[in-house]
């Protein structure tokens, strides 16, 4: 029985930071939910998230050009 209590509540350091964040404020942070995300995401993929970064750049800087 005590096995079954540990698996439904998870331990504080497997849980993500947004979680974590989450169970300190009861308020809900949709910005720092997605920050949370998108750094977790990168981590995972760098290669993924610098060809984002790059397009999306691009994109901006193109878009404001002077002329």
């Amino acid at each position: 029985m005590a096995n079954l209590k540990s698996t439904v509540s998870p331990r504080s350091d497997e849980c993500s930071p947004a979680e974590q964040s989450r169970n300190r404020n009861s308020q809900l942070q949709p910005t720092a939910d997605v920050v949370d995300y998108l750094r977790q995401y990168a981590r995972q993929k760098p290669d993924v998230a610098a060809l984002w970064c790059l397009g999306i750049g691009i994109i901006i800087g193109w878009k404001i050009k002077p002329w």
